[in-house]
């Protein structure tokens, strides 16, 4: 390892997010801290149902602007399966129900500052239901739009989200190697 950890505190504690402040030493003998936000596990969902992708637009706090991604969260709950947390969100926010849930990976968010795998799945045979949005999720609307013009979004800015531009590459390599399912596991 090039970091050893020295000494942990946790700083900060809310229902969504753990923050600790580390004192390290480097492999060089330099000392310092390191701070980590640690989140449960999350899933963002790829709902496609012919050549149509469903996105949410919601308002963001941390950028003050409504931002379009593909439907994602957690349930700030440890040890929860993926499917089951995946298949929940995309109820929670788009009132969608799939038939099938395929894992087509996992990746962590953001590993320079948190501790957050999210689980990327995709989802097709969807069918209406009503929606249950937690109340932070009041503004959500859904949008149905083509995979064209959800690609068109993603070159020419109007998509900025990084897990859904990544969730998105990993659903086009998945789908070019024929389909291989993925592992949830670590």
């Amino acid at each position: 390892m090039s970091i050893r950890t020295l000494s942990s505190r946790e700083v900060y504690r809310n229902p969504w997010l753990r923050l600790r402040e580390d004192q390290i030493e480097r492999n060089d003998g330099n000392k310092g801290i390191y701070s980590v936000v640690d989140k449960d596990d999350c899933a963002i969902i790829i709902p496609i149902d012919g050549d149509t992708i469903y996105l949410i637009e919601q308002f963001r706090y941390t950028i003050q602007e409504r931002a379009l991604e593909l439907p994602q969260g957690g349930w700030e709950t440890p040890d929860v399966e993926p499917e089951e947390l995946a298949r929940g969100e995309l109820r929670e926010e788009t009132g969608l129900v799939a038939s099938s849930m395929t894992c087509l990976g996992s990746m962590w968010i953001a590993y320079g500052f948190t501790k957050q795998k999210q689980h990327v799945y995709l989802a097709t045979g969807l069918a209406h239901a009503e929606k249950d949005p937690d109340p932070e999720e009041h503004d959500l609307i859904l949008h149905g739009v083509t995979i064209a013009k959800f690609e068109r979004m993603l070159l020419d800015g109007t998509i900025k989200d990084a897990s859904t531009l990544a969730a998105w590459g990993l659903y086009k390599v998945w789908k070019e190697k024929e389909g291989t399912a993925c592992s949830v596991a670590g």
